[in-house]
């Protein structure tokens, strides 16, 4: 029996060894990733019309007799030089699109992209933004939206397109555009705020581990992981989450004045369709659609900001995913 626990106590050994060292390494690559200078990136710009025009191409190339798609081929190559020769004073809408996480992280390159517009933008352009998410941190989508009032600052035109979801800090987003289209089915409001945290006092103290924490300040800390949460230190939390839902309303008042806030900001989310009739959004199509009609009017320039990730960079990334999806930082919109 003693050589078995022996046994056993060996393999615990080992395998914390491997866990530690694992930590240890991705701490080190983690600290390396911190270390360098962050990566330059780049804008990159692509021409929607030119995508749509060689899709079409493409079909017709199956469809059309040899001789008519040369013709084709030869007007189109005829349109484009005229076009290049005429002063760039057609309209040109700006297609950007943000992906949100919890951390909103895709406000990096938002920030560079909406600054990139700026530096080249004229009257009669707009910008297009396909917005797709659920929400997040308060203070990181607060300041994605913050990107978005460059825009308006500068008076372009802001068009908001919602094909699955801007729910909470997304619609906190969507709020700042001049129009919010979304389709049918989309996921659209949550106007509300939550905080989550998991509680392990009793789990440490079943067994005998205490759980020291020394602050300076009354509400340095309201709730805690370990320690022992007290009715004071939720309830202040619940204060300041009402803060929290208090701004958000307001802001979203600000920019859609005709919203019923004490219906739509109770934290709950609806499709499209009834967003619609909420006057949550302003019309009802894809993205798609929008960006298709804009092409009609006008030339459409997808700008999108680059950069190229190291290793140590992609790993801390998906480790920092991985604990997001298991613990909710205080504080998330939505």
């Amino acid at each position: 029996m003693n050589g078995l626990a022996a046994q056993y106590a060996l393999f615990v050994a080992e395998i914390a060894t491997v866990v530690v060292a694992v930590i240890g390494l991705a701490a080190a690559l983690i600290a390396l990733s911190r270390r360098k200078a962050k990566h330059a990136g780049q804008i990159e710009v692509t021409d929607v019309n030119r995508q749509f025009e060689a899709a079409a191409d493409r079909i017709q190339a199956a469809q059309l007799p040899r001789k008519v798609l040369k013709m084709l081929h030869k007007q189109r190559k005829a349109e484009r030089k005229a076009q290049q020769k005429r002063p760039a004073a057609e309209p040109c809408s700006y297609l950007l699109d943000f992906k949100g996480d919890i951390r909103a992280s895709a406000f990096t390159a938002l920030r560079e992209e909406i600054s990139a517009i700026l530096h080249v933008a004229k009257a009669g352009d707009a910008v297009l933004l396909r917005l797709e998410s659920g929400g997040g941190m308060v203070n990181r989508y607060g300041l994605a939206a913050a990107q978005l009032l460059r825009l308006r600052a500068a008076q372009l035109p802001l068009t908001v397109m919602v094909d699955t979801v801007a729910a909470s800090g997304g619609y906190l987003m969507a709020a700042v555009a001049d129009k919010i289209v979304a389709s049918p089915f989309a996921l659209v409001g949550s106007i509300g705020v939550i905080a989550q945290i998991p509680n392990f006092h009793r789990w440490l103290q079943a067994r005998d581990i205490d759980w020291e924490q020394f602050t300076a300040g009354k509400f340095k800390r309201t709730v805690t992981l370990f320690g022992e949460n007290t009715d004071t230190g939720r309830a202040k939390l619940r204060e300041e989450l009402e803060e929290i839902h208090a701004q958000f309303r307001a802001f979203v008042q600000g920019r859609r004045a005709q919203l019923d806030m004490d219906k739509v900001a109770t934290g709950e989310a609806w499709l499209g369709s009834k967003a619609l009739e909420l006057g949550l959004v302003d019309e009802l199509a894809t993205s798609d659609e929008i960006i298709r009609s804009a092409c009609q009017r006008g030339r459409v320039l997808h700008v999108s900001f680059q950069r190229k990730l190291g290793l140590p960079e992609r790993l801390r990334i998906s480790a920092q995913s991985a604990w997001d999806g298991i613990w909710q930082p205080p504080y998330p919109l939505g």
